[in-house]
């Protein structure tokens, strides 16, 4: 069938993330997909800039991830993941991400991924500051350009406003503070710019009341809010105030988690251990859907000293055919050092984007950590003020990538890349020229 007659089918039958009707009309149709490169329906190859969202870090087309599905979906598709009912995979999944995580974090519980990681972690935060005897302690505070899923407790917590009118009022309880975004936080004379961004949560804490606070949700880069780097100083003094004040810290590695940053977990940039860590998207590379949280000991200790059930489920909680394909997964990161990729490859990306747009009069910003970059485009870089809205200054850039072979997202006027690790140099080379050409195409 012609791409044109898909699509008729398409928009008669489905509803799409994001669903905009108008949008969706010159939609790609993807029929394959190999490594770093994908290939749609009219046999046109692209460049996956974004590996699909964030989540194929070890490249499209791996047999050995279909084939761990196959062979476990043939062995036990299914069984409860419900307490009195566990399954093997679950079991040395668990154990291995015991070794992985950060080393204060022990204890798993599995979904099917990061919008009901975020769930589990608030309900978890709650949860644990019941059975500790302040039951006042609900609050939620994350930042502003943070993205943390659309359910509604999600959704709430994300901090991108553009996801909220349609679904308002959202839910009690969600506060939001500034991000530390280095490029344009202002911070008072004479104070770092990323302690005075952390102060903010200080701010919040003592504004809110300490007592009902219960936890800080941020990921260590804010990835669909721009991929957002924080300064070497911010998360250091965030994990001091969350202890001073008995709020726990919530890292949502969803986008950040197996690698992508150059070290298996972001926060380790920093020295610094949440108490919860929130993952999905890379620990099955998108193969199959699959996510969850890790907990710290104290968490895990209350949790099981406590006689009241913590009444929160999911149907594929602990599938065993996620487990089989993580556990898998988990493998090729370690064999092919896809975290070293990550962090080669990364700064070949970034210093071959400052090499060819760094001089532009439209580029306010190139920033990244290891494979995640943005470049950000303003009106005047003398005073960072942004393109108006009304000029679609990030939609135009993507058209015109993708006319050249780049698919990939924008975040506003902020192009974002984050491939495979398994991308070729080549691929990496011609993925910066692309953008490059369509700079000119669209800015001059």
């Amino acid at each position: 069938m012609t791409t044109h007659e898909l699509l008729a089918r398409d928009s008669a039958h489905l509803i799409h993330p994001l669903h905009n009707a108008p949008a969706h009309r010159n939609a790609k149709i993807w029929a394959k997909g190999k490594g770093a490169l994908l290939t749609d329906t009219n046999g046109d190859e692209y460049i996956d800039g974004l590996a699909g969202l964030w989540n194929v870090l070890a490249g499209h087309g791996r047999p050995e991830l279909a084939e761990a599905a196959r062979a476990q979906a043939e062995t036990l598709a299914y069984v409860s993941g419900y307490t009195g009912s566990t399954n093997l995979q679950a079991i040395e999944l668990a154990e291995r991400l015991s070794t992985l995580t950060y080393s204060s974090i022990n204890r798993f519980f599995f979904t099917c991924g990061g919008g009901e990681a975020t769930e589990s972690s608030i309900k978890m935060s709650r949860a644990y500051w019941k059975m500790q005897g302040k039951p006042n302690k609900t609050k939620v505070i994350s930042r502003i350009e943070g993205y943390h899923g659309v359910t509604m407790a999600a959704m709430s917590a994300t901090g991108l406003n553009a996801y909220w009118p349609l679904f308002e009022p959202r839910v009690p309880g969600f506060v939001h503070i500034p991000s530390p975004y280095p490029y344009r936080y202002k911070a008072p004379a004479g104070v770092s710019q990323g302690i005075a961004a952390a102060d903010e949560l200080e701010d919040a804490i003592l504004r809110e009341g300490p007592d009902t606070v219960a936890m800080f949700l941020a990921e260590p880069v804010q990835g669909a809010g721009g991929v957002i780097v924080p300064q070497d100083d911010y998360f250091p003094r965030i994990r001091e105030i969350c202890d001073r004040y008995e709020v726990l810290f919530v890292a949502d590695e969803v986008i950040t988690g197996f690698g992508r940053t150059g070290v298996l977990f972001a926060l380790d940039h920093w020295g610094v251990q949440p108490d919860i860590v929130q993952f999905a998207k890379a620990i099955t590379s998108g193969y199959v859907p699959f996510g969850g949280i890790g907990v710290n000991d104290t968490i895990a200790s209350t949790l099981d000293n406590d006689d009241r059930v913590w009444m929160h489920a999911y149907t594929y909680s602990a599938h065993p055919v996620g487990c089989a394909v993580a556990l898998r997964n988990l493998r090729i990161i370690e064999e092919e050092d896809l975290t070293g990729q990550c962090a080669d490859k990364g700064r070949r990306l970034l210093s071959g984007l400052q090499a060819t747009l760094g001089d532009h009069p439209h580029v306010g910003n190139i920033r990244g950590k290891g494979l995640m970059c943005a470049v950000e485009f303003v009106a005047d870089r003398g005073s960072t003020q942004s393109f108006p809205a009304a000029e679609k200054i990030g939609p135009r850039l993507q058209q015109e990538t993708a006319r050249r072979g780049l698919f990939s997202r924008v975040k506003a006027d902020s192009y974002l890349l984050a491939p495979a690790a398994v991308i070729t140099d080549d691929q990496l080379d011609r993925m910066i020229e692309i953008l490059a050409d369509s700079v000119r195409s669209v800015l001059g």
